[in-house]
């Protein structure tokens, strides 16, 4: 496939080939790493192909870009050295002194410590509210509008589901900005773009990479004014990923169609057997009927991902001990990878949430669903939970 060809409209193919033609000097189908920090010039500042220094850009990093801005439907999209970095460069683009910041009141541990400590030190106001409840997010806005909205959907932990389009009305209406971060979804299921979001956030650690063995975030893009001022962020502050890193988030895109399918169809069938088991009081997935979010997570999704959480009819001893009771899901945080993962979010990625109104519930456990044989998983989780009725 010539780079001269426009762009494959299968997400599938698209995943494999933008950003990822063969090289041209050698013929290799597989680009080159670029493991540089810097280039040789022609001249003073006469540059090949524009790159100078790899903080400022690197062909590696720029290939994994291409990608991820086709696949989120992006004009743009950044690269940088974890989830957390993205946000930040975000932050910084759009945010200034004495702005506030509407945040969904079930949100990952991380992005609230940023919003809650880092930047209440710079001035910004952090209010949180249920952002699928229409009359509250009317209240915020009529109260003092944000200067940015920030929707995670499906929300981690509690997997709620978030009416992109509603909450993109009322942010522009108002005058905010909407921010997505779309980790629990990837864009193969859910593309925040076309539902009226600004920007996309994507922790790229987890299903982007798939293999638990890279960290990265990236921030996708459609205005060119706040696509320059995430450049001029990167560029400035420094933290990209490195090109190593983003050869690796590269590879994982190739097979992320693949997965998020296995992912999705694994956790649909476990969401399912759990739901009958007496040790579980609930089971929060949006693929079951049950869920209130269904209805909507059926319009908006593709498919209903691998992440989900249960809570323990025994309480938080009990969600401790399943968490503490598997042998194929490993007790780790993170997400996302194409092995099992099983967590506790009170204790652990969730902790810097307690005492605040996004505390998880203690009896709460997260499961994030691998690519592994779904009866191999059932039968880990069923004897896990068989062993706290002992």
């Amino acid at each position: 496939m010539s780079e001269q060809h426009e762009a494959p409209a299968a997400f599938e193919t698209r995943a494999i080939h933008v950003g990822q033609a063969p090289d041209p000097t050698t013929g290799a189908v597989i680009p080159p790493l670029y493991l540089t920090s810097t280039y040789a010039q022609d001249g003073v500042a006469k540059l090949r192909a524009g790159y100078d220094y790899s903080r400022s850009g690197n062909p590696t990093r720029d290939a994994l870009q291409a990608a991820i801005a086709s696949l989120e439907g992006a004009g743009r999209a950044f690269s940088f050295a974890s989830g957390l970095a993205a946000e930040d460069a975000l932050l910084r683009s759009v945010l200034r002194p004495g702005d506030r910041v509407l945040l969904g009141n079930d949100a990952y541990g991380g992005t609230y410590r940023l919003l809650s400590t880092v930047y209440r030190n710079w001035g910004i106001e952090l209010v949180t509210a249920d952002l699928t409840d229409p009359e509250a997010l009317a209240s915020v806005i009529a109260d003092r509008v944000p200067a940015l909205i920030w929707v995670e959907t499906p929300t981690n932990p509690l997997l709620t589901i978030v009416d992109i389009s509603a909450v993109a009305h009322a942010a522009h209406a108002a005058g905010a900005l909407l921010v997505v971060d779309n980790t629990f979804a990837t864009p193969y299921l859910q593309r925040p773009l076309d539902w009226g979001a600004d920007a996309v956030v994507h922790s790229t650690t987890k299903y982007f990479g798939g293999h638990s063995d890279v960290v990265g975030g990236a921030v996708a893009v459609n205005d060119p004014e706040l696509a320059d001022a995430l450049a001029f962020q990167q560029n400035s502050a420094g933290a990209v990923s490195a090109p190593f890193d983003a050869w690796l988030t590269l590879r994982g895109l190739k097979t992320l169609a693949l997965r998020m399918e296995r992912h999705s169809a694994n956790a649909a069938r476990i969401a399912t057997e759990l739901e009958r088991h007496s040790q579980i009081s609930q089971v929060l997935y949006p693929g079951l009927e049950s869920h209130p979010g269904h209805e909507l997570a059926a319009r908006q999704m593709r498919a209903f991902g691998g992440m989900l959480s249960v809570r323990l009819a025994g309480g938080p001893k009990a969600a401790r001990a399943l968490a503490e009771g598997t042998h194929l899901f490993t007790l780790a945080e993170s997400l996302g990878g194409v092995e099992s993962l099983i967590e506790y979010p009170y204790a652990m990625t969730h902790a810097s949430a307690q005492g605040s109104s996004l505390e998880v519930p203690d009896d709460l456990v997260r499961i994030s669903v691998g690519i592994e044989d779904v009866e191999d998983q059932l039968l880990d989780l069923t004897s896990a939970l068989s062993a706290l009725e002992g």
